[in-house]
């Protein structure tokens, strides 16, 4: 699998990474031993990025477990600032100190590759405690490079600050702010890029209005884009949503979560037939100008 430089970090990343959302958000229906059977197929494909964060539930605790030994062969990277689920925050230095050393644990090493902030407002980042947390978890060395995840205005703020050495955004068919708004000086600054939800939450395989919020921005968006690549066949739509995320320049890796075994050689195989051409990713690109409205903002 294709490695690309992840920015300052120096990092050789797989352009695809395994996300740690999914198995965790399964609990209690996925067990260590499913786990480890998806992540060490992923391994076998040359995937060396993994990405999660503690409020995934059990995330963290059965990659760690399915790692076991093979820690050195993959880039570890996860967030704080949230507390055992997405919805509650906790963005006290106390809490993400904590936060910083449970994860150690979970994930059974002495250090994280990349320790990210997970999705906080402006108004957090400007207070610069939470920054110095990070930046302390550095120094001691629980952490190699520290990062934001989010997305839109907070995310340039982030960019602005000049703090981090990473940003993880969202960038896919029904979700591109992130190409004129943000990306271009993340580049500039030389951080390394991750994207999230590169195949758009799979809205498109919905016939109907997704029953859970997740999906449902992305879904409203599809029904307007209609794209001519979304025609029931949704294996090959995923496989056009996944090429154009990570033919997007400037695009290190992207991170897709699965429950599923042989996803990740499924994709593996997709990337290894090339990316978009130069002008199937203008016909997106020029698609999206005609269509989006300024209220399709980056979706955190």
């Amino acid at each position: 699998m294709e490695k690309r430089i992840l920015g300052k970090t120096g990092l050789s990343v797989s352009i695809l990474g395994f996300g740690g959302a999914e198995i965790g958000y399964r609990v209690p229906t996925m067990s260590e031993k499913t786990v480890e059977k998806i992540l060490m197929e992923a391994l076998e494909t040359g995937l060396n990025t993994i990405d999660t964060a503690e409020c995934y539930n059990k995330s963290e605790e059965l990659i760690g477990s399915a790692l076991g030994k093979r820690r050195s062969a993959v880039h570890i990277f996860t967030k704080c600032g949230h507390g055992k689920n997405y919805m509650d925050d906790a963005w006290e230095p106390s809490d993400l100190q904590a936060s910083i050393d449970r994860s150690l644990k979970r994930l059974r090493t002495d250090y994280i590759d990349l320790l990210q902030l997970h999705s906080c407002s402006q108004d957090i980042l400007a207070r610069g405690e939470v920054i110095e947390v990070l930046q302390k978890a550095r120094k001691s060395g629980k952490t190699r490079f520290i990062g934001y995840s989010g997305d839109s205005k907070d995310a340039l703020y982030a960019i602005n600050c000049g703090a981090f050495d990473t940003l993880q955004t969202s960038i896919n068919i029904a979700d591109q702010e992130a190409l004129q708004l943000t990306l271009p000086l993340a580049l500039e600054k030389n951080m390394g890029v991750i994207v999230k939800r590169p195949i758009a939450n799979a809205a498109f395989s919905y016939k109907s209005k997704p029953d859970f919020d997740y999906a449902v921005p992305y879904w409203e968006r599809l029904q307007k884009l209609k794209y001519d690549f979304i025609n029931g066949d949704t294996r090959h739509t995923a496989a056009v949503a996944l090429r154009f995320t990570l033919s997007v320049p400037g695009v290190h890796t992207a991170i897709v979560g699965t429950s599923k075994s042989g996803r990740y050689t499924e994709n593996a195989k997709v990337l290894a037939e090339g990316l978009l051409s130069k002008s199937d990713f203008e016909a997106i690109r020029k698609h999206w100008h005609n269509v989006a409205t300024p209220q399709w903002v980056g979706q955190t």
